[in-house]
């Protein structure tokens, strides 16, 4: 059986944050909702103390790269719609 992984890098400009306080109110209602809804992995993995920019990663494991190509393909449609963060940049890759 084949163990694959899928990652998902999103960069992200949250143009109302005003302080880290703002920003990472916005992500961990964003990262939760990632993880309870979808079943993966995410964190924020960049661009930690800037106030409006942050770069997320999410990560699934299978043994379908269809199946995780559909579910990180879900996640992304689900950031896009968040009034509060604009996704900026996505790049995806399966180890």
């Amino acid at each position: 059986m084949a163990v694959i992984v899928g990652l998902c890098t999103l960069e992200l400009h949250i143009p109302q944050a005003g302080s880290l306080k703002e920003k990472r109110s916005v992500l961990k209602g964003m990262l939760e909702g990632i993880r309870t809804r979808f079943n993966v992995s995410a964190a924020e993995v960049d661009h930690l103390n800037l106030w409006q920019r942050s770069t997320i990663a999410v990560a699934c494991v299978s043994n379908s790269q269809t199946f995780i190509d559909q579910v990180l393909n879900k996640v992304v449609e689900w950031v896009e719609q968040n009034p509060r963060a604009l996704l900026c940049t996505v790049q995806v890759e399966f180890l």
